[in-house]
């Protein structure tokens, strides 16, 4: 029992080193220089927006900060994901890694962990700023809608960020990031996708779109900025629910990655 402990322990310490030197090695990237970029985006458009629409501004600034959110941590997600494994490939620094005791489930784990923790302070940084913009220029809004769209967007994210990663282990850089953004686009519509085959009413057709949602991410269920703008947030039993699929899925991601990484001879 007690080595099982230390077992764990150790696991969980190396898991936590390499998730550490992710985190530093990015904010070094000057990543977070899109926090700058992104309050200046939301001041200037509350400048010039009554201009452009003077009676719907405020929505529009509302939907604006919520859309320009996702849009930055998507791109953070996709680009630095799909190269935190693919560089250490090319670099031929894995190597070194792979040779110190370290699995290589422990190696996906701690990058995963890494960049999620960037994208968390990113998330949480962008929502306090919009918070504090929207404010400024009165525009009506509930804390609670945006708080918990800014969680599932960073769920959204977390599970974006393990999908990138999956892709980085087994491809070139620029395959993974059209790989993972094609994952991303057709996660957005997979319940559309569903619908269409329904209304195609071939049962050929029905039955592909049906197996493409089931193996394709529903990242519907985690895009929850519409209705924090309209002030539709699902219950709490859905809520719940929801976060739960992303968990699981995000934890399947991980593991698969995990296993073809471990296939991979260096």
């Amino acid at each position: 029992m007690t080595q099982h402990v230390v077992s764990v322990g150790s696991t969980l310490g190396r898991v936590v080193t390499i998730a550490t030197n992710v985190f530093r090695e990015v904010i070094r990237d000057r990543i977070l220089y899109l926090i700058g970029f992104y309050a200046l985006a939301l001041m200037l458009a509350g400048r010039l927006l009554p201009e452009i629409a003077a009676t719907t501004e405020k929505k529009i600034l509302l939907d604006l900060s919520l859309a320009t959110m996702s849009m930055l941590g998507l791109v953070i997600a996709v680009f630095v994901g799909t190269g935190l494994v693919n560089k250490e490939i090319e670099k031929r620094t894995v190597f070194v890694l792979i040779a110190k005791p370290v699995s290589r489930a422990e190696f996906i784990i701690g990058k995963h962990w890494g960049l999620s923790a960037v994208l968390a302070v990113l998330v949480a940084a962008m929502t306090a700023i919009a918070l504090l913009i929207l404010s400024f220029y009165q525009v009506p809004f509930s804390l609670r809608d945006i708080l918990i769209s800014s969680s599932f967007l960073f769920l959204q994210l977390s599970l974006i960020t393990a999908v990138a990663i999956g892709f980085g282990v087994f491809t070139s850089s620029l395959l993974a990031i059209l790989f993972t953004f094609a994952i991303y686009l057709m996660g957005q519509l997979s319940r559309d996708l569903v619908t269409l085959g329904k209304l195609a009413k071939n049962p050929s057709i029905e039955s592909v779109t049906q197996g493409l949602y089931l193996v394709l991410p529903d990242l519907a269920r985690l895009d929850l900025k519409n209705q924090a703008a309209y002030h539709l947030i699902p219950s709490s039993d859905v809520l719940v629910s929801n976060a739960l699929y992303a968990l699981i899925y995000t934890i399947l991601v991980l593991t698969i990655a995990s296993l073809i990484f471990s296939t991979r001879e260096f």
